[in-house]
């Protein structure tokens, strides 16, 4: 990690720089071009896996920067396209096949679903689908118990050291690590002076407060989030339009303006 560059982008992608029904970016390639001429660093962090991340960051010319995967529990290494198999997963699996049967049915994880299955339930195409199982680290999954089995199941997770995150979509459990984390880990390690997040689900929290600006992206699928720490300071920002258009909109008025403070004399 020699390069400093004068801003990084940490940005969530489902609902946030991918469109929440078509998972594409095109209404953010005006930004995504401006950032490259500034000179940013764009990292992609999310709940996906580091096979599904990895060639959406080489489409978006990002290689040269690290990946947030799996909701900060792995990191992709820069031109990585993979990372390493290990147990972690397994054992989250072994953890939540333990839970009391009640509890257990209620959790339809990404590893309980059949390819098909996961497509028509993400709209992902089949080998896209393939890919988001290809796991790691983290386990997401859909909650179809009732909401006041909820927190009796997360509770449970929490006393094998396993933490819930709510995420657009999905509730993703795994043994810790969360975007924040890398966020603080990777502008660390870039010395960089800058820093600007995007996302739109409570996963994404702690990565917004992270940076020195945060951009909540309007998310008209789900509940919007409630006021955070930094909106009465300008530190936090709402975006008027969803998903790519948000995005598009909100990095070109902060590249504007970090752009005029460089040349204010």
């Amino acid at each position: 990690m020699d390069a400093r560059p004068r801003l990084v982008v940490f940005t969530d992608l489902d609902g946030t720089l991918l469109d929440h029904e078509t998972y594409r970016y095109d209404p953010a390639l005006e930004a995504l071009e401006a950032l490259r001429a500034f000179g940013g660093a764009l990292v992609l962090a999310s709940s996906k896996t580091a096979a599904e991340i990895a060639p959406l960051r080489k489409a978006l010319g990002a290689q040269a920067w690290p990946a947030i995967t799996e909701n900060g529990a792995g990191l992709l290494a820069p031109f990585e396209d993979a990372l390493a198999e290990g147990a972690t997963y397994s054992g989250l699996r072994q953890a939540l096949n333990a839970l009391p049967a009640a509890l257990r049915q209620a959790f339809s994880g990404f590893g309980d679903l059949s390819v098909d299955e996961l497509s028509s339930v993400t709209g992902l195409s089949h080998e896209a689908a393939r890919l988001a199982q290809m796991r790691s680290f983290s386990e997401p999954g859909i909650w179809r118990g009732n909401p006041g089995d909820l927190d009796t199941f997360v509770t449970k997770l929490a006393e094998k050291g396993i933490t819930a995150q709510q995420g657009g979509r999905f509730l993703t459990l795994s043994y810790g690590g969360t975007k924040a984390d890398r966020v603080k880990e990777i502008t660390a390690a870039y010395a960089a002076d800058r820093t600007l997040a995007l996302g739109d689900a409570p996963n994404d929290i702690g990565m917004l407060e992270a940076a020195d600006i945060g951009i909540i992206v309007k998310n008209p699928h789900g509940k919007a989030l409630g006021p955070l720490k930094g909106e009465a300071q300008g530190t936090i920002i709402r975006t008027a339009a969803p998903g790519p258009d948000g995005w598009n909109e909100a990095v070109l008025a902060q590249l504007a303006r970090f752009a005029s403070k460089e040349t204010a004399p």
